[in-house]
């Protein structure tokens, strides 16, 4: 699987020779240091039904009008950012194939250039993915903490900033990452942006269940026996395990391989971790998968609108 240049050096950092890693996978010993070896028909499903997946929520929110809100809006850009992963790595993986083949010929020059905007393309997309799950949790927590002021606090005209902003600096934050991508530096920062992403929804989110325990457990108190209470506490505890597992388990992995980078590029058990790179990878595109199911179809409004997209009730 092909991808992006600066993930292709990732794959095996620049100040590891080839002798140390070959020493590294023997010295780790054993068959798990030779990695997985990944099908370009997983990568090609996967993007297919992330695609489309994506497709129906942007169609369905764009359709019904009850869905134009802040909160449905900043659904949509999520959806759109798994949809450009999709999209760009589906495109990078068919415009290497053309010239793997002898398909397309083109000049070295052009294929670096059209290999840098795919590049962008992709880590824009992975970023902006990344901070609009930030704001989504962010957009929950003015909703359950500050419902009477939510419509004051979160106006369309914030909204649309928040967006515009997201966008901007994804993108520039994704030409940066291009053009200095050998930097320690800037793998710093992305690594930061991670770990800053996910303290903020642990913290967001665990303090929304915590307040839906409290509430469930002031109107349980008047009622005997109480079962709802303990009935809710268990669905919140599943649904905050859902949420924030999902996002450890499918961008944790890419993201400590980005730390044994920076830290241990040389020692032979980061090394063997290396090899994986293409499994973290293919647990990014799922959550592209995933986050649908998570964000959007739970919708009962966007449900029954996505049965009149698919049956073409315009």
């Amino acid at each position: 699987m092909s991808t992006l240049a600066p993930l292709r050096l990732l794959r095996e950092p620049s100040n590891a020779s080839e002798g140390n890693q070959s020493n590294a996978t023997v010295g780790a010993g054993g068959g798990w240091c030779q990695g997985l070896d990944i099908p370009n028909e997983l990568f090609l499903a996967l993007g297919l039904v992330s695609l489309v997946e994506n497709l129906l929520v942007v169609a369905a929110i764009l359709k019904n009008r009850n869905l134009h809100s802040p909160t449905y809006y900043f659904i949509c850009c999520l959806a759109v950012s798994d949809m450009l992963v999709s999209i760009s790595n589906l495109a990078e993986m068919l415009f290497m194939l053309l010239l793997e083949h002898g398909v397309l010929v083109m000049r070295p020059s052009i294929v670096r250039h059209m290999d840098s905007v795919i590049d962008t393309l992709i880590c824009s997309s992975v970023v902006s993915s990344l901070s609009f799950l930030g704001v989504i949790a962010v957009d929950r927590y003015i909703t359950i903490f500050y419902a009477l002021r939510y419509h004051s606090i979160m106006t369309l005209q914030r909204a649309v900033v928040t967006m515009a902003s997201v966008w901007l600096a994804s993108t520039v934050s994704s030409t940066v990452l291009i053009t200095y991508y050998r930097s320690n530096t800037i793998l710093l920062c992305l690594i930061g942006f991670f770990l800053f992403m996910l303290v903020l929804m642990l913290v967001l989110y665990i303090h929304m269940f915590a307040l839906a325990r409290h509430h469930l457990h002031s109107i349980s108190s008047q009622q005997k026996p109480p079962t709802a209470h303990r009935g809710g506490s268990l669905k919140g505890a599943v649904t905050l395990t859902i949420l924030l597992g999902v996002f450890f388990i499918c961008w944790g992995p890419f993201f400590f391989h980005l730390i044994l980078i920076v830290t241990c590029p040389t020692n032979p058990f980061c090394t063997c971790f290396f090899s994986y790179f293409n499994l973290f990878l293919i647990l990014i595109i799922c959550n592209s998968v995933i986050d649908p199911l998570i964000y959007a179809f739970r919708s009962q409004e966007l449900r029954r609108t996505l049965r009149e997209v698919v049956t073409c009730s315009w």
